[in-house]
């Protein structure tokens, strides 16, 4: 099918015919309409040819009484879609004289009905053509009538309510999430807050989003809630990468307790820690802090950060009161043994960051948000784009290690609490 389509796109006019009689010998009636409707420079003259087949079909040859209780009975104007595109034809008509009717041809209604319409429009939309440089952009086809802004706009919105349904409404009861990253993303004075999990197996799944004013620990509890409500297991552990945010934090905590394990970001961590500094002293505590970070045993990364602190001390206390803020959350993966395998995925959000500059692809170049239902289903469509080009995530293997060891200093807790 690519490679029809691709004589029927770019090859001169010898190779498009080619194109074009490769298509007619499909068995498939609807795989060659499709083909049809997207091979645009032979389109005109494949419609015409299939509606005549049909007719053909039906009716017989011109003047013979091949069927003879159905003739043909002249043409009527009448519009089919080529791609995304109103286009006018003449269809001819076939009578059933014995029964006084007309017969419909199924050829013309599978090119009549614009099914598919709203999706392509969409997705050139949400991929840069703007709603009033639309005609400009659309296929040109002799005979077409062009297809307004307004008419857009509106496939647009049916378009991206799908998408936006489809993101908010998904059956979570199926994904076996072992990992979660939460962060926010601003619309102006709004925040979109989405969360991304990561199945056992590596994969990475767009479980949702939720609007605020803020990061809240209300609005992520209902947000949590409504993740719970729409299937989200949380028999097992889930660690929970976050920025730190302590709406976030609170949100997570007050929904699933010790069932959720926090790792905290460490480039969040370190670069709140440096604000305090001087530009003189930032480069060289940076590195401190990085060095530390990267120790594959607690006990060495803990040892490291406590000369940190004391250094610290000296310059500036209030860094110290920033390292010491839940500086235990930040070797959260340090503690489970995991560090070595898994530090390079889990120990920041770059994930979710990731998520948040490719949707930021799709919706910084939207100038004026009207209202709540225009952003989110803006962000609802770009995030149902980018998910089905997200890669495993690095370390995948060892995932069922780290429920494992999640379960464990659960139990160790549990024990030295009971104690």
């Amino acid at each position: 099918m690519k490679k029809v389509l691709k004589k029927g796109k770019r090859g001169n006019k010898k190779e498009r015919l080619v194109a074009y009689e490769e298509m007619l010998n499909l068995d498939d009636s609807s795989s060659r309409i499709e083909l049809i409707q997207m091979l645009i420079p032979v389109g005109l003259q494949a419609i015409e040819e299939e509606l005549q087949s049909e007719v053909m079909e039906v009716a017989g040859a011109r003047y013979t009484r091949t069927h003879p209780n159905f003739k043909r009975w002249g043409c009527n104007e009448g519009s089919v879609f080529l791609g995304d595109q109103k286009v006018s034809v003449r269809v001819p008509r076939v009578r059933d004289v014995l029964n006084g009717k007309e017969i419909p041809l199924s050829s013309y209604q599978g090119f009549q009905n614009p099914g598919s319409i709203d999706e392509v429009v969409f997705k050139r939309l949400i991929n840069g053509i703007s709603t009033r440089k639309y005609e400009k952009a659309a296929l040109e086809i002799p005979a077409t009538f062009g297809i307004k802004k307004s008419s857009i706009s509106r496939k647009f919105i049916r378009a991206s309510a799908r998408k936006l349904k489809e993101c908010l409404e998904r059956d979570l009861s199926g994904y076996d999430i072992v990992s979660i990253f939460i962060d926010g993303k601003g619309f102006a004075e709004n925040e979109v807050i989405i969360a991304l999990g990561i199945t056992l197996t590596g994969e990475k799944v767009v479980l949702g989003f939720i609007e605020s004013s803020t990061e809240n620990h209300r609005v992520c509890r209902d947000f949590m809630n409504g993740l719970i409500n729409r299937g989200l297991n949380t028999d097992n552990e889930i660690l929970f990468v976050i920025d730190g945010a302590k709406g976030i934090y609170k949100g997570i905590r007050s929904v699933l307790s010790r069932k959720a394990v926090i790792q905290r970001c460490q480039w969040h961590k370190r670069e709140n820690i440096l604000k305090y500094l001087d530009k003189s002293h930032q480069s060289s505590f940076r590195r401190k802090l990085q060095a530390a970070y990267e120790q594959s045993t607690y006990e060495a990364a803990k040892k490291k950060l406590n000369l940190i602190k004391k250094e610290l001390a000296i310059l500036n206390q209030s860094a110290v009161r920033s390292l010491e803020e839940g500086l235990e959350e930040t070797l959260t993966l340090h503690r489970l043994g995991m560090f070595p395998k898994l530090g390079t995925s889990f120990k920041t959000t770059n994930c979710i960051e990731n998520i948040m500059r490719q949707v930021g692809i799709y919706t910084d170049r939207v100038s004026y948000w009207k209202n709540s239902d225009q952003r989110q289903r803006w962000v609802g469509t770009a995030l149902q784009e980018i998910e089905p080009k997200l890669r495993t995530v690095r370390g995948y293997r060892h995932l069922r290690e780290l429920r494992d060891a999640m379960r464990n200093l659960n139990y160790k807790e549990n024990i030295v609490k009971v104690a």
